[in-house]
Parts: C-alpha cells; structure tokens; sequence
C-alpha cells in the first residue's frame, strides 16, 4: 500500500523502473549511458514492503540500495499521448529500488531481462509521499540518503539525462497509465551494499521531509 500525506492509504499500481538515469551512475557501474530513450524494467507491486517492516527475500545476502525520486501517476494518460506534463502526477516522495547486483550481472551477461535482481519481495521501499498541491509547481527534488547515519548518496533531478516530463511521455508512448502506477526516476552515483539490520534515513531536500527505516 501507498500512503500519501492527508489521504488514506491506497494500492500501487505498475511499478516502473528508470535505469542509467545519472551520467555518473552509468560510469560507475560501467554502463553506457542511454542516448535516445529510457531504460525502462519492471517491479512487482507485490515486492513493495514498509520503511520498517516487511522481510526481504534476499536477506541473508548483501544487496545493493539505488535511492531516488519516486513520483505517483494521478491522471489517467492514455497511450500514445504527446508531452504528458507534470499535471499528470498528483505526489513526490523518495524510494529505494534494491537490487540483486551479481544476479543482475549474470543476466545481463546472457543477455536476459533484469527481473530477478529488480523485484523480488521486499526489494521496494516506499517513503510516504507527498501531494503536489503542497509543491507550489516546484519541479526538481534533491534529496540525501543515509544508512547507519553515514551519507552515502546525494541526488538532484536537475541532473537527470531524462526529466519526469520526458519519463512519463515516454511510457505514454507503449502504456497507459492509470492512477496508483509508480515511477522510479532513477538513483545518482554511490550505491552499494546494505543488509539485514542495517537503519537507513531518507530526507528529501525540499520540501523538507525526513523518514526513518530498518531493513
């Protein structure tokens, strides 16, 4: 379930997932960076767990945190919709996508869709979120990420190669999307391994939010 501020909790819809979104983040894990058109995967709403609860199927294995900015689709947009605008998001908050990182590469080693190493039970975060009726048409999100109170990722959606506007008409371009569907924007360079027991805080830069978890 998703909790956006002042509303009552709510199912998610498709999970999408942005990849390489971050010229640094391509560089260090050796990817080319996109060119033309999005990375796009796949996440189960079934792999989305709380901030503090909720087992991880891999727990016994470190596994690597992506954190970003997760927008959630407000508008029905139907497909093959030109330049989908910020209009069609109704709430912001932050994410982590975690990931299988070895499976990940034995798959694209042979060439096979990323699914087992993306979304998994578990391997979705989601902070509560919040309205964009409280952002004033702001546009791009900073935000800092934490485990164990040592700061491993900071990121700026100014520096993204694919703006939520772009993302979203982008997807429009193969999907609807409804209501309750869930865009992973992307995570900047630093991420790395986490496991079981670790704390972790999420702060959005502004406006200003902060959440606590434990994985």
């Amino acid at each position: 379930m998703l909790i956006i501020e002042g509303h009552e909790p709510s199912p998610v819809g498709t999970i999408y997932g942005i990849g390489r979104n971050y010229l640094d983040h391509a560089k260090e894990l050796g990817n080319q960076a996109p060119d033309n058109e999005p990375v796009v995967f796949l996440k189960a709403p079934s792999s989305v767990r709380g901030l503090t609860t909720g087992g991880v199927a891999f727990d016994g294995i470190g596994i690597h945190y992506e954190a970003e900015v997760v927008i959630r689709v407000g508008k029905k947009t139907e497909v093959g919709s030109k330049n989908v605008t910020w209009h069609a998001v109704d709430a912001v908050g932050l994410g982590l996508d975690l990931t299988h990182r070895e499976k990940q590469n034995q798959l694209k080693a042979k060439g096979l869709p990323w699914a087992l190493a993306k979304s998994f039970t578990g391997s979705t975060i989601l902070t509560p979120m919040v309205p964009t009726s409280q952002l004033k048409g702001q546009s791009y999100f900073s935000f800092d990420f934490f485990i164990d109170d040592q700061l491993r990722q900071q990121g700026d959606t100014s520096k993204m190669i694919f703006s939520v506007p772009e993302i979203l008409t982008f997807l429009a371009t193969t999907n609807t999307l409804y209501p309750g569907d869930i865009v992973f924007t992307g995570t900047p360079a630093g991420v790395g391994t986490i496991t079981k027991g670790q704390k972790f805080r999420l702060v959005l830069t502004e406006p200003h939010r902060s959440w606590e978890g434990q994985l």
